[in-house]
């Protein structure tokens, strides 16, 4: 990914679309406690793996947020994700990541459930559902890249080279997406040995 990053400055919100930040007063065992945090949307994330290539299907994309804590890392690795901010059911949020982010049509029945989990738990807590659908060239209808100004980039990972991947921290990725390659080869890739 080719990102050239300039002007990049902080400051104040005033107005919020998608967090709000929030002072949280609370007492606990008697004792009255202050706690920072930012009110966001949950999240559905999607592994997805690519039977013909055998790899795994990963975005790539710019995080401001991360850039700013560290400017050596100009794009992320993440597993096909979004917000939950539509009057719709999970799954149906799920397919649509894939088709908007990846340009894959995958039907709802071959999305599978994984688990779910909270994510930052220290400032948003925000609940993810994890997800997993295997495609194929025949699923594809499109480039991908995401929708109106996302710059989302597809990158394939083939499996034999997953831990090296996730252990090189010069490639900034979420728990979610390592934990779900460990699901992958305990689920999928054993019982395909097995038969």
């Amino acid at each position: 990914m080719n990102n050239k990053i300039e002007e990049f400055q902080t400051s104040e919100l005033s107005e919020t679309k998608f967090v709000n930040p929030v002072k949280i007063t609370y007492k606990q065992n008697g004792k009255e406690k202050v706690w920072e945090a930012v009110k966001s949307f949950d999240s559905v994330a999607i592994l997805l793996y690519h039977k013909e290539r055998n790899s795994f299907l990963l975005v790539k994309q710019f995080r401001p947020p991360v850039y700013l804590n560290d400017k050596s890392k100009l794009c992320t690795y993440e597993l096909c994700a979004g917000i939950v901010d539509k009057n719709k059911s999970l799954i149906e949020i799920a397919k649509e990541e894939i088709d908007e982010e990846c340009g894959y049509n995958v039907p709802l029945e071959q999305i599978e459930k994984i688990t779910s989990f909270y994510t930052n738990v220290g400032v948003s807590g925000g609940c993810q559902s994890l997800y997993y659908a295997s495609v194929n060239e025949s699923m594809k209808i499109h480039a991908g890249g995401g929708i109106n100004d996302e710059e989302i980039e597809l990158m394939f990972l083939p499996i034999e080279e997953f831990r090296n991947f996730i252990y090189d921290e010069s490639k900034a990725k979420t728990p979610g997406l390592m934990f779900s390659f460990f699901w992958f080869m305990e689920n999928k890739l054993s019982n395909q040995n097995k038969k």
